[in-house]
This record gives C-alpha cells, structure tokens and sequence, in this order.
C-alpha cells in the first residue's frame, strides 16, 4: 500500500511540460519508505516546491543550457521520481544531477523556503549507494576524495603536475584540465599550519580556533597567515588544534555520506579539546565552502545521540573570518593609495551562509574602492570539484564571471573562498586576493606578492 501526500488540495505531480502550472508539490512514498528519517525529510522538502520557476532564472546551469532537467526545478522532480522509485537511477538522471553546482542561489531565490541543500545532498546519496559509474569515472571519483583533502598528498600532486607539465599536449582532455587549474609553482608548507597558540597582541578580546582547511593549505598557505596576522593584530588569540583534518564538503558532495559524518566527527573532538576549560568565542573559517559544511554539521549528525549536542554547539560557535572581522575595530595603518576592488561574493558565503554586506564594508571601511560586477549571484564554476568534473560547464561560468568583473574597471579581484580564487584565476589576468590579504596589508601586514 503507498501513501498519497499533498500539503494543498491542488494535483500537483510536476513534470517539465507543466509550465505555467501552480501548486505543491504530490509525492507517493509507501509508508515503509517514510519510516526511513532520510526519506521522510526529502518528503517534506519536496511537498514545500509550488514549481514557481523562480529558481530557474537564478540557476547557472539553466542560464547556460536553457534545460528545463538542468534548473532546480526539474531536478526536484527528478530527484522526486527517484527516490519514490528506490532504485538505480537511469544515467540520464545522474547527468542532470551531477550538473548541479550546489551554489545554492536557487535556496536563496525560493519564496516557498524549499531545502534543495540537503534534498540535492540527499540524491547524491542515494546515486553513489545505487548507481554503477564507469570504470574510469569511479576510479578518477576516487582519486580525488583521496587527494584533495588530504594536504601532504595535494601537494605532492601539484608538484607532479607541475613536472607533466610539458606533456600536457598528449594528456587525455580531463587530466589536461587539471593541469591548467593547477600553479606553476608549489608554495612550500607553511609554519602557521601546524598545531600551535597565537597570542593576542594587547588586550585579548578574543579566543578563536582558526581552521586551516586543506587544499587552501597546498594552494595558498599566505591565506592563513594573513588572517593569524589579521587576527592577532586585533586583539584575537588565535589556536591552530590538534588532529584537524578536512571539512568533509568534498565527500560529501560525491555522495560519501559516511567518510563526511566521519570528517565531522574528528573536527568536533579536535575543536572541543583545543578549547579546553577557557572555550571559545568562534571556530573561524576563512574558506567559504568550508564554513557551509561546519555550519551544517549539527544538522548533518542531529541523529546521533553520541555527537548531535556537540556538533550543534560547534555549528552554533562557527563564523567567516569576516563576521568576526566586523566585530573588531580595523584601522588602516599605511599611507598607500589603495586598489580599486571588484569583489566576487562566493556562493557559499553569500547562498550557503547568508552572508552578502560583512565583507564588502569591511573593504570599504579600510578604504578600498570596492565594485561590485553584474550578475553577482551566479557562480563562477569553481564549486568544489565541479571545475573537475563538469570542466566545460565550469570554463563558460568562469569566462562569464571573469568578463563581469573586468568590465568594472578594477585593479584587483577579491573573494572569500580558495576554491573561486584559483578559478577566477585561471581565466583573468587580474590579480586574485583573498579578501583577508587586502585587509592584512592595509592594517600593516605585509604588501601581497602580486599586487604591483
């Protein structure tokens, strides 16, 4: 017997032809279905979609391809479809699911407060639980769960790629894509990484855990110095904890449910111990896309009795480095004439976090000229592994955004997350700042390479 639920008295079971058709979404999950609490939330998520459309004029891969099945929209229904079925989808679903940025600018659109996060998450679940991916694709998948997070090891393949450079030209077109995002040359580690206390300089007023990520660390270690600079200089005493490891994002967006929680589980123990009896005021996040997923973790482990009262605390407890900032009282501290900044809002901080004014007015509060480029809410096509694994989608999103903000007449371009600041490099020829290295050198840190 299944169970037929409507939040409205209208029929509503969507599919692409129904434009222009209004109402709640039906959905038919047997009641063996509903038990499950992972399927029960998707019901509740997918009952909230009227099929508005609204979505899809903020949805990147729509505005690029013009796809109903590639709008958020189209993908509820077939995420809807798939779930009620319970088995392996078809491979046309995955595509149109694996397009999927996660920028979640269609969350921010939705006037019915539809959760396409976690419902998105949800799918992806259920893909790599359920469906048998290419030889070839499962093992590249697996290559970069294995590598990404994992500093040591990133690093060690940037360094191999930077000697493979020269054969690029008999690369396969993926691996000759991975090359281009990759620098020419590797930064060595950073002493800032390792575990370790640093003091505030004058009163303290706060005690913070800074996570140091982890491509960020093998990409750009400065990052993390400009902000423990940053930091201190305002009278932060900033921890760098013990037994940190990645975030879990990276998995968790391949569908790697368990190694994600499992990421999460071991952050919140190393966090909580580093606190020690004096506590925190914040784990600051100076990685966007990071902080989207710390923030999530109280919802990511509400089922677990053992951690769910932990890991809401710590979600409770996590910032941006530039919530914190505006907290403090910053003062430009050099006499330069500072660069205009056209600045690009990450997806996740200003989607994932609902964070859109804190770092523009901290720029504008130093004094720089800060501009701001159009169609600001569409991503650049960095999105975690997306510029990867979907490369031609991601280089026209990048190549838009880069045209955008050149058009503003700036010196430089700032962001909040590694993952866009190595996109947005690779198509520009402008320099890319993390917005915390502009802050840095204009409260007396030192000039960022690159900024002449």
């Amino acid at each position: 017997m299944h169970s037929t639920r409507t939040a409205s008295s209208i029929p509503a079971v969507w599919s692409p032809g129904d434009r222009g058709r209004i109402g709640t979404m039906r959905t038919v999950f047997s009641p063996e279905q509903l038990a499950k609490p992972g399927i029960q939330i998707a019901d509740d998520i997918l009952r909230k979609c009227v099929h508005c459309g609204f979505c899809t004029a903020t949805c990147p891969t729509y505005v690029l391809l013009g796809d109903e099945l590639d709008s958020p929209r189209g993908r509820i229904y077939l995420i809807k479809n798939m779930l009620e079925k319970g088995t392996s989808p078809s491979a046309k679903v995955v595509t149109h699911i694996d397009r999927c940025l996660s920028c979640l600018s269609c969350k921010t659109t939705c006037p019915s407060g539809v959760d396409y996060m976690h419902l998105v998450d949800s799918a992806r679940v259920h893909i790599q639980e359920t469906y048998q991916r290419l030889l070839v694709e499962r093992l590249f998948r697996w290559g970069l769960a294995l590598v990404l997070p994992r500093a040591n090891l990133f690093r060690l393949s940037l360094i191999m790629s930077s000697m493979a450079r020269p054969f690029a030209g008999v690369l396969p077109n993926r691996l000759r894509s991975l090359l281009a995002l990759a620098p020419k040359s590797v930064p060595a580690p950073s002493d800032v990484d390792r575990p370790q206390v640093f003091k505030a300089e004058g009163e303290r007023k706060k005690r913070v855990v800074l996570m140091m990520g982890c491509a960020q660390k093998a990409l750009r270690p400065i990052i993390n110095e400009a902000t423990v600079r940053l930091l201190t200089r305002h009278g932060c005493e900033v921890i760098i904890a013990q037994g940190e490891i990645c975030c879990g994002a990276l998995v968790h967006h391949m569908g790697q449910e368990d190694e994600a929680l499992n990421n999460a589980r071991k952050n919140i123990d190393s966090w909580l111990s580093a606190a020690g009896p004096d506590g925190l005021d914040a784990v600051v996040i100076n990685a966007s896309g990071c902080g989207t997923m710390v923030k999530d973790y109280g919802y990511l482990l509400k089922d677990d009795p053992n951690w769910s009262e932990r890991a809401s605390g710590i979600s409770a407890l996590t910032r941006d480095v530039t919530e914190v900032l505006g907290e403090l009282e910053l003062e430009k501290r050099i006499a330069d004439t500072l660069p205009s900044v056209a600045y690009h809002s990450a997806c996740s901080l200003q989607h994932g976090q609902g964070i859109h004014e804190a770092p523009k007015e901290l720029l504008e509060s130093i004094g720089f000229p800060v501009r701001l480029p159009a169609e600001g809410h569409l991503c650049c096509g960095s999105a975690g592994t997306y510029n990867i694994l979907q490369q031609m989608l991601a280089n026209k999103l990048r190549d838009r955004k880069t045209n955008h903000l050149e058009a503003t007449g700036c010196d430089v371009i700032a962001a909040g997350n590694i993952g866009c600041i190595i996109q947005l490099e690779s198509g520009s020829n402008l320099p890319v700042f993390h917005t915390v290295e502009l802050l840095d050198w204009a409260t007396g840190g030192p000039k960022p390479t690159g900024l002449d």
